[in-house]
């Protein structure tokens, strides 16, 4: 029985497929070799030539999926890991290669008199990976402890990381 609903539902997800007659009942041998050397790749034919000859269709790709809250906050997740991970490579380097003490390079950041809303937005960039990747954090860790893991409740917790991340992001940017 299991054997005959699996068949069925390959038959299903094959239909189209050149390969579909594969799977019916009764298939000579004879079918199967001719199917198999129809698939086999030819002398100095790529991937792409094979599958175009075979008429295989392309596989999709990220343009025709509708982007999920889920998805966005995981790239979202290994983006500002990726960034925090720069800044203190950058920071560190700078540091070998820094005259002076850090405090002189903080008077003459500040001697260039930059205007409020661009030192804010400055300070909101590197305030926002920190915070979004805290919060984050906390709430894989919260899911490797088996908690939160409806449909519903991955989303409340979406869209509560991205609330608070902003939150604490402006926080940490007017000090």
């Amino acid at each position: 029985m299991a054997f005959q609903s699996s068949r069925i539902f390959a038959q299903k997800q094959l239909s189209g497929c050149l390969f579909r007659g594969i799977l019916t009942p009764g298939l000579r041998a004879t079918t199967v070799r001719a199917a198999a050397a129809s698939a086999a790749a030819r002398p100095g034919e790529d991937f792409d030539a094979k599958n175009a000859r075979l008429r295989r269709p392309q596989s999709p790709h990220l343009t025709i999926y509708k982007p999920q809250l889920t998805s966005l906050l995981s790239l979202t997740h290994r983006t500002t890991g990726m960034i925090m991970g720069s800044i203190v490579t950058v920071w560190g380097i700078g540091g070998l290669f820094m005259s002076g003490h850090f405090s002189e390079t903080l008077a003459a950041i500040e001697n260039m008199h930059v205007s409020p809303a661009l030192l804010l937005a400055a300070k909101a960039t590197l305030a926002f990976p920190l915070c979004f990747h805290y919060a984050n954090g906390i709430r894989h860790l919260a899911w490797d402890m088996g908690k939160f893991l409806t449909i519903k409740e991955v989303y409340l917790t979406g869209y509560s990381v991205l609330g608070v991340s902003l939150i604490f992001s402006a926080i940490l940017a007017s000090l």
